[in-house]
Order: structure tokens, then C-alpha cells, then sequence
């Protein structure tokens, strides 16, 4: 019994398909874990000395481009 490509093709794309679903799964639970990773570094950076130091810096720096500060 022989197929044609397009057979072939096409039984490909379905079969590739249906195994990959979970891998789609598993990469958007990696990003959320990163994501929620990061803002919890973020969180804890600006909460401290050095982020507060840092975000009046960044503030007093845009008033002052602004002409306002």
C-alpha cells in the first residue's frame, strides 16, 4: 500500500498536533512561574532600602525633566 505526500502530509500534521498540545501547556505554566518569580524579586528590591532609594532617584529625575521638581 503506498500514500501520496499530501496523504502523508496531512496525517502528519494531525498526529503532530494532537502529542504537542501539552507542550503548549507545560511552556505557558513555565512563563507563568517565571513571571510570578520575578515580580516577587521585584517586589522585594523596591520594597527595600535600596528600591526606595532608587524610585525617589527615578522620580525626583523625571520632575526634573518636567520642570515641575
Amino acid at each position: 500500500m503506498t500514500f501520496s505526500r499530501r496523504e502523508v502530509r496531512g496525517a502528519a500534521r494531525i498526529i503532530g498536533s494532537a502529542d504537542e498540545r501539552g507542550i503548549t501547556t507545560a511552556e505557558y505554566a513555565v512563563g507563568t512561574a517565571a513571571g510570578a518569580g520575578l515580580a516577587g524579586v521585584l517586589y522585594k528590591l523596591l520594597t527595600s532600602g535600596f528600591g526606595e532609594k532608587l524610585l525617589k532617584m527615578f522620580f525626583e529625575f523625571v520632575l526634573s525633566l518636567l520642570g515641575i521638581g
